[in-house]
């Protein structure tokens, strides 16, 4: 099943909070977790938010230091994981040229930990459903695709990603 265009973008205005730490541990992959209590969630509640996998742009923070990252991000329990609440898990990807880009244990982005700061996410595609994978190796590789499809979709040009990406940059609200 795949998202009906007319739900996209997904916008969210959160706080960064810890995760299961599985993302970081298990697979190398770490997201930063969405708070559901204090976000704004695209004229919806959390709990509506339709699940699977996007590609998107994200900004942790405010000021100078603060960036537009294209993110891969999963919504939904973690069914490999037989999770019984619904998480929003974006994972941060720099660009090519920046030397954090495969610092982590599986290739992937590690920028640090951003507990307790603001994040602006905006999510413009579907990817796939969530689905349960046979060992972290299946999952992992599944995860690597979404990145490199995140990358791939995120340097488009089209009116939709350009608008979003400039959202996520902005101080708008939702």
């Amino acid at each position: 099943m795949s998202v009906p265009k007319d739900r996209l973008p997904l916008r969210m205005i959160s706080t960064v909070v810890r995760g299961f730490q599985r993302g970081s541990t298990d697979l190398g992959i770490p997201t930063a977790n969405l708070d559901r209590e204090s976000g704004k969630f695209g004229g919806g509640s959390f709990d509506d938010l339709p699940t699977g996998i996007y590609w998107g742009f994200c900004r942790i923070g405010e000021g100078e230091e603060s960036f537009v990252y294209k993110t891969a991000c999963s919504i939904g329990y973690n069914p490999t994981y037989n999770n019984t609440l619904k998480t929003v898990e974006p994972h941060l990807i720099a660009p090519e040229t920046d030397q954090r880009r495969h610092a982590s244990t599986c290739g992937e982005t590690v920028l640090g930990e951003f507990y307790g700061q603001t994040i602006r996410l905006s999510l413009v595609g579907y990817l796939r459903p969530e689905l349960p994978f046979e060992g972290l190796e299946k999952l992992v590789a599944a995860i690597k695709k979404d990145i490199s499809d995140s990358v791939a979709l995120g340097d488009g040009a089209d009116e939709l990603t350009l608008k979003e990406k400039s959202w996520v940059a902005s101080k708008e609200d939702i």
